[in-house]
């Protein structure tokens, strides 16, 4: 047998008709014999365990009780009817409730007999039931096998109604592991199982399924989840080693009289020795003949921008043009005023293009880029228009990339005929385990020091109740000539969620700092961008003293005298936007602070992350704390990656694993890179099987 078999429709099993097979595949995208099996069960009850309906609390998970059956009765409701039966053992009584599959039940269950239930209990009104529970005889359950540990599956109710519930799941994986030999597709070779102590894959769906222990459930887990983790190092090392080979980039022998320039007479303050390493990785891209696709990663006011700008300027400084496209409109014209002012009577000239570009200045820009007079353009997704067209287009910076679709950085990446060199910007700090997935075919850069002069932001927690000390602090803050950021989550009223609201938040800050001995500022999405930009700037030139503002501030404002930064209910923010909205200050020589506001009663969790933010300024080190708390489904679009296809592994409990799957995927391309040897026919033909459908997005930057 091939792996062809696992793409057999799931309908092969017998019992899986088209109505179950469709219910299958809307329900959980279970389409094919092989997504059954990688259908795995999220947790397991030891089913050789029974406990007295005594010992049933609030707080109790899945368990089984076996007792008699005392009682039946079919009682009628507001829309249809339940059936309710009296269970009990000798240390009490509880309620079995069904509302569906009333009539089946009602033939099935006998006064007097014997039953062993299974579920998860519930507790109203004092007294304990179980709802829609697995049942079984006495006599059925002891003649059956699975009396040790039992997968429970994910479900829906639909499924659920379909008879399609975690017992219903678990026969048909029965029937289809009785079918289906796997013996002969695994692709490991006995070297390997012992090199890393795995049993075979067939072993360990089997076990994964229906464990005989504790021990081989571990043992199966182990192996399933290199699996998954080797097959994704693998797609990605050979993305990352084609285009190695195949794409051919515009080769820079010379850092050119820009970069030299600029290096000798422009620089603002001397580079950390992080940021010299970064662009020499660069420098060594660059002149290699191949496509440079490179991740540079650094917590916030590390210098990244001004790295970029001279990685821009060594493109110049060889008659190509380059471009930086970032997510927001505050943030390109950031960007295009920090740069400006970086080449103020440098003879290169850079321009700025975003949605709001008035049209008579529009074309102007557009014609002198198309004859090359513009040397560095920096917008908004407006660069990837398709009149914007570039004379050479030599080199891209993506600022905050992930807030960007796959196809409109391709869009960007294919305005030049030979590919311009990738320099893909993040402020957000990655652990290096999911750095190492999400962007395992690109080249990784990290700055990790700090521009010399930068004191760390202290930071601290306060209640709501210290609010007007707070605001005596930022007092005495502005009579020393600095500014403060105010940030609020919402701009209008939760009748739901007690957060604090925008505008009653810039009414509060008016009565404690009044006009006109104060100026205050508001800034909010839903401003028009011209109001924004004239709110900005009226906070930039210090014109006002405050900013009270949504998280439309979070990335790129850089405002140097900016020395305080309140937060808000700071208990609803994530970790990572609290440590990006913390950047905003700490980016002069002057001392700055962050102040932490919340209500006073906090989940385990938000208390984890106001402790991690009062503890330290490591982006890197609050990273790994917000993968531990909340995954990597959210961290840095992993979603729209379409990379993280885990069903079993964690990037967060797994690291392990990871480092042991991407060093085996490293020496396997190493030594036959197209995975045409023997040994590696089957993995071939398992990545096939995995991967081969999926469009080939991730070669795009």
């Amino acid at each position: 047998m091939s792996f062809e078999t696992l793409e057999k429709p799931v309908e092969f099993i017998k019992g899986v008709g088209p109505a179950k097979a469709t219910l299958l595949n809307a329900e959980m995208g279970i389409r094919t014999l092989g997504d059954l099996l990688a259908f795995y069960p999220f947790r397991y009850v030891d089913r050789s365990r029974f406990y007295a309906i005594s010992d049933i609390s609030s707080d109790s998970a899945y368990i089984q009780i076996k007792g008699k059956l005392d009682r039946i009765q079919l009682v009628a409701q507001k829309k249809g009817k339940r059936l309710v039966a009296t269970f009990s053992d000798s240390s009490g009584t509880l309620e079995l409730i069904w509302f569906n599959s009333i009539k089946w039940m009602q033939e099935f269950l006998k006064v007097g007999t014997e039953y062993v239930v299974f579920g998860k209990p519930g507790i109203f009104k004092g007294k304990a039931s179980f709802v829609h529970p697995e049942i079984d005889t006495l006599d059925a359950f002891f003649a059956q096998t699975h009396q040790g540990l039992v997968g429970v599956y994910p479900g829906t109710e639909k499924l659920r109604s379909a008879g399609l519930d975690s017992r219903g799941i678990r026969k048909i994986m029965r029937i289809a592991l009785d079918t289906i030999d796997l013996t002969d597709q695994d692709f490991h070779h006995d070297c390997e199982l012992s090199r890393y102590g795995f049993i075979s894959r067939s072993t360990a769906i089997s076990q994964i399924h229906f464990p005989s222990n504790p021990n081989e459930l571990a043992s199966a887990e182990k192996r399933i989840k290199f699996d998954e983790f080797l097959v994704l190092q693998m797609k990605l090392g050979k993305i990352r080693a084609q285009r190695k080979l195949l794409v051919v980039g515009r080769k820079i022998e010379y850092v050119g009289d820009d970069f030299g320039s600029f290096y000798h007479h422009k620089l603002p303050y001397e580079l950390t020795g992080a940021q010299k390493r970064v662009l020499k990785e660069i420098r060594t891209d660059l002149g290699s003949g191949k496509q440079m696709n490179r991740l540079l990663q650094g917590d916030v006011g590390s210098g990244k921008t001004v790295v970029s700008l001279m990685a821009m300027l060594m493109a110049t400084g060889n008659q190509l043009q380059a471009c930086l496209m970032a997510p927001t409109e505050i943030l390109a014209t950031q960007h295009f005023q920090t740069i400006s002012s970086l080449l103020d009577d440098m003879e290169v000239r850079a321009a700025l293009l975003t949605g709001s570009t008035p049209s008579s200045k529009r074309s102007r820009i557009l014609q002198e880029l198309k004859n090359g007079e513009i040397h560095i353009l920096i917008g908004t997704h407006a660069l990837i228009e398709d009149p914007v067209i570039f004379k050479e287009l030599g080199f891209v910076v993506i600022d905050e990339q992930h807030r960007f679709g796959v196809e409109q950085r391709y869009k960007l990446w294919s305005k030049s005929t030979i590919p311009p060199h990738v320099l893909v910007m993040t402020a957000t700090p990655i652990p290096r385990t999911l750095a190492m997935t999400l962007y395992g075919d690109l080249d990784i850069s990290v700055i990790d020091e700090l521009p010399p002069g930068r004191k760390p932001i202290v930071t601290a927690h306060r209640y709501d109740y210290k609010r007007f000390e707070v605001y005596e602090f930022i007092r005495k803050q502005i009579q020393l000539g600095r500014q403060a950021y105010i940030v609020f989550p919402l701009i209008e009223e939760s009748e739901t969620l007690d957060y604090k609201n925008l505008m009653d938040g810039y009414d509060m800050v008016l009565s404690y700092f009044p006009l006109p001995q104060y100026q205050v500022s508001v800034l909010h999405g839903r401003l028009k961008p011209v109001d924004k930009e004239f709110e900005m700037q009226r906070f930039v030139t210090g014109i006002t003293n405050i900013m009270v503002a949504t998280t439309v501030i979070e990335v790129g404002v850089n405002v140097p005298n900016a020395s305080v930064m309140v937060i808000e209910s700071a208990e609803r923010f994530g970790l990572s936007q609290l440590h990006q909205l913390r950047g905003r200050v700490g980016r002069g020589a002057d001392q700055s602070f962050c102040i932490l506001m919340t209500g006073e009663k906090l989940s385990a969790d938000a208390k984890k992350r106001i402790n991690t933010m009062v503890e330290t300024n490591d982006g890197f080190k609050i990273a790994e704390v917000d993968l531990q708390l909340r995954g990597p489904g959210d961290i840095e679009g992993t979603r729209q990656s379409g990379l993280l296809e885990l069903r079993l592994a964690s990037l967060t409990k797994d690291q392990e694993l990871l480092v042991m799957a991407r060093q085996a995927a490293s020496e396997i391309l190493e030594a036959d890179p197209t995975l045409e040897k023997p040994e590696h026919i089957r993995l071939a033909a398992f990545i096939k099987l995995n991967y081969g459908q999926n469009t080939d997005w991730s070669r795009i930057s």
